[in-house]
């Protein structure tokens, strides 16, 4: 099997099918682990959730924002993967955590700077 680097830059693909396996992949390191990746007649679809489904067709990832068409070069998954977390990805449990404690962090410093005053 192929490795790719997320950071790689990848020549033009003229197979859309594998143009979209590179976006299953980077949108799975990005979180979106439940994809459905579908090929036939010269373009792929990738279903990532209920409300997004992105198309590879003629060298472009294409999908729908907020009812916006939004698209994105085919030979730049990891770029498309990228812009599809900013706009889709929900906040986890751990997002929540990570905040809170981040949180906590600023309070403790702010205590500890007003005391050398």
């Amino acid at each position: 099997m192929l490795s790719v680097r997320v950071d790689a830059p990848y020549p033009p693909w003229r197979d859309p099918r594998e143009a979209t396996r590179l976006l299953r992949y980077a949108l799975h390191r990005q979180g979106f682990t439940h994809t459905y990746q579908s090929n036939g007649s010269g373009m792929s679809v990738l279903s990532v959730l209920t409300d997004l489904t992105v198309w590879c067709k003629n060298g472009f990832f294409i999908w729908n924002e907020d009812g916006v068409e939004s698209s994105h070069p085919a030979d730049d998954p990891a770029g498309a993967a990228r812009l599809i977390s900013q706009h889709y990805r929900r906040p986890t449990p751990d997002d929540d955590l990570a905040e809170e404690e981040a949180d906590h962090q600023v309070r403790a410093f702010a205590d500890t700077d007003s005391e050398r005053d």
